[in-house]
């Protein structure tokens, strides 16, 4: 599948760590992930559930001088015209574009407010969509100002343009909802941020969810291999979730759906 087909969507989420082996034994133990070394070398390699891509983990961080985080990429048809509307919009550029032995070409950047996020041009993993499937369940950019940042990356990565595939945007209880093909895949948020803290719990980011079966053993799990939660367990009517941050500090999400109550029965007699 090519970019154009999801241009300006999510089209990706990578984790760069300091310990590729640390990394794999702890997210395979709490989300049940494989791991397959790729073209890139030993530094690199794709986690996939039940044979399925789920993202990218690479011992990176410390080569590249970025802090420890899962980072979402975008996909844009021209990664050199993506790079140009960032800095013109007062983002910057950490690195890239870069071409990649896949053939596509990839940059990493931060918004105006600090939130990293890449772009990338090239092909994409087929049927890998945020909520569905074993792509994360939900992307979620924590912020100063939601509008304002929807305004930047909207002019970045071509949402809401009326070209046809383009990603869509709604402003629903306070929050901007980008929808591609009608389905949300992400949640733009403004709140209580930390724009100079040293807490990247409470700073400007990107924020990945992903979806276990159940949380209480994905927890425990996490736990047992050094990790931490670093929120109560919440819950809707559909969902349960709880934030963690992994043994190297990066941060996720965990969520699980709820079972759906039993029909009711009318009493017999």
């Amino acid at each position: 599948m090519s970019t154009k087909e999801v241009f300006g969507a999510p089209c990706w989420v990578s984790l760069m760590t300091r310990d590729l082996a640390a990394a794999q034994r702890f997210y395979g133990a709490v989300v049940g992930w494989r791991f397959r070394r790729t073209r890139l070398g030993a530094g690199f390699s794709v986690a996939e559930l039940e044979g399925v891509p789920v993202g990218g983990v690479g011992a990176l961080a410390g080569d590249l001088a970025v802090a420890v985080a899962w980072t979402p990429y975008f996909a844009v048809d021209d990664a050199d015209v993506a790079v140009d509307r960032i800095r013109e919009r007062t983002g910057t550029i950490a690195v890239g574009p870069v071409s990649f032995a896949s053939g596509g070409r990839g940059a990493l950047a931060a918004d105006p407010d600090g939130a990293v996020f890449g772009i990338w041009e090239g092909p994409v993993a087929a049927g890998w969509r945020v909520g569905t499937g074993r792509a994360p369940a939900w992307l979620e950019l924590r912020t100063r100002n939601a509008f304002d940042a929807a305004l930047f990356y909207g002019a970045v990565l071509e949402w809401a343009t009326g070209r046809p595939g383009c990603c869509e945007v709604s402003y629903e209880e306070d929050q901007v909802v980008l929808r591609q093909g009608g389905e949300p895949v992400a949640r733009l948020d403004s709140g209580p941020v930390e724009m100079a803290g040293y807490d990247p719990h409470t700073r400007p980011r990107w924020h990945v969810h992903f979806r276990v079966p159940a949380l209480e053993p994905a927890v425990e799990a996490a736990g047992s291999l050094g990790g931490r939660t670093v929120s109560d367990v919440a819950s809707n009517a559909t969902e349960r979730w709880v934030a963690l941050r992994d043994p190297d500090g990066a941060l996720f999400t965990l969520t699980t759906s709820l079972a759906a109550p039993p029909p009711v029965t009318a009493p017999r007699g």
